[in-house]
């Protein structure tokens, strides 16, 4: 009689301790990055320059945006887990060190700056190796719920972080801020110590060595006579380039998410701004909006928490793309902020329903050892190009008025949806199951 082994069922994603581990250690450098910004913000603005406080919030894009990549390279080349320990190592050292020296002294604009230089470039490594862990820590049937658990943790950071450094500012100045934000990156470091890494799944046709954590693998060409040597960080940098433009899926995956976060984020964060001045609707108005969209994208993240998979991935991630773009058009067409409240929450659920499927997409047809250089072109987009767009958003509606501004926007937006479409691949790309 022959005995066939049955395979355990995996565990969900929400009852996997090793997930909920790394999902506390995100979460907690998230709520530290929102209290780390604000009081970046008030420290700036008591130094009583307008100027040199808007020199001191814009610096951290720039090594953001010139070290992106490297970053993926990094991640790939070390093991992303100990990219993410080390930068929260270092943001937290970072930030306390400036929190110590707040004490004794006054900010300035140059040590304002240089903090903000040095931050940014360690987000530059952190982004991209917290997007590729995810796939050493869980197989692949379980990456859509965690990218919903991951859209859970971010949008409640960004509702506890808030109020949390508002109360530290308003209670012991940026000094207690701070102190509080590198409190938190510490917390993170026990968490990611503790995880267990998976390891990676078979050879990569390339050559050279590919390390991660807990093993090192040599990898070579079908041509075992032939010692080839380690390549560089260039030649890294390259490679993964040229992967992800030969990838049936994750070319036309970029293409998608360098649209549509080009089409939105311009309208929601400064062109929200504008239309809520113009508008009459103040700040609260806006506040309003923001948590409606706030509301939409936590119920896109928990649904794909909560179900795991959505079948016809691709397609549904393209057509929820083009729904949303149609509620940006519409936002800044709508006269009173209940309504647009609830059409920014419709545009939040589609919108975050598209990038959750759009992250589990990448991560589960991405070789391991590329992630992190997948993840840092995903991440370069909207962590650091689409940020250069406010200036001409701003200009753009001060020329012709937020309506046909948003309506571009949206077009853009839609863009990326209908681009997808065009791709066989992508239209049928389905996650595990």
């Amino acid at each position: 009689m022959t005995v066939t082994a049955v395979e355990a069922p995996e565990r969900p994603a929400h009852r996997d301790p090793n997930v909920l581990r790394w999902l506390g250690a995100y979460t907690a450098s998230m709520v530290g990055d929102s209290i780390y910004f604000m009081a970046l913000a008030w420290a700036a603005a008591r130094t009583g320059s307008a100027s040199g406080t808007g020199l001191v919030l814009a610096a951290g894009s720039i090594p953001r945006a010139l070290l992106m990549l490297g970053g993926g390279v990094l991640a790939d080349r070390l093991g992303p887990r100990r990219v993410v320990i080390g930068s929260d190592a270092a943001r937290a050292v970072l930030v306390l060190g400036l929190a110590a020296t707040l004490v004794l002294t006054a900010p300035t604009v140059g040590v304002l700056v240089a903090v903000a230089l040095l931050f940014g470039a360690v987000d530059a490594l952190f982004l991209p190796a917290v997007g590729a862990l995810p796939p050493r820590i869980s197989p692949p049937g379980q990456l859509a719920r965690i990218q919903g658990l991951r859209g859970l943790a971010a949008r409640g950071a960004s509702i506890v972080g808030a109020p949390l450094g508002g109360v530290a500012v308003a209670t012991g100045g940026p000094t207690l801020a701070f102190a509080t934000a590198g409190a938190l990156f510490a917390l993170s470091l026990p968490l990611l110590l503790s995880l267990r890494i998976r390891p990676l799944p078979g050879p990569v046709k390339h050559g050279g060595t590919v390390a991660g954590d807990h093993e090192e693998r040599t990898v070579t060409e079908e041509r075992p006579t032939v010692t080839e040597e380690k390549p560089t960080a260039w030649q890294d940098l390259v490679d993964g380039l040229r992967y992800i433009r030969r990838h049936p899926l994750l070319g036309p995956l970029m293409i998608v998410i360098g649209l549509s976060e080009l089409g939105f984020v311009g309208p929601l964060n400064l062109g929200l701004i504008l239309l809520s001045e113009q508008r009459g609707w103040g700040a609260a108005g806006m506040g309003w909006i923001v948590a409606g969209f706030a509301s939409g994208a936590a119920g896109a993240a928990l649904l794909i928490a909560v179900r795991g998979r959505v079948p016809r991935a691709g397609l549904v991630m393209c057509l929820t793309v083009l729904v949303g773009a149609t509620g940006i058009a519409a936002v800044a067409q709508i006269p009173s902020v209940p309504l647009a409240a609830a059409t920014a929450a419709v545009v939040g659920l589609f919108i975050g329903l598209a990038g959750a499927l759009c992250g589990a997409l990448v991560q589960t047809v991405a070789d391991p050892a590329y992630l992190g250089r997948v993840t840092s072109v995903s991440t370069l987009f909207t962590y650091a190009l689409i940020p250069l767009s406010y200036p001409a958003t701003g200009a753009a509606i001060a020329l012709w008025g937020t309506g046909p501004v948003y309506a571009v926007s949206a077009a853009v937006c839609a863009a990326g949806g209908a681009v997808g479409l065009t791709f066989t691949a992508l239209r049928r790309a389905e996650l595990p199951r």
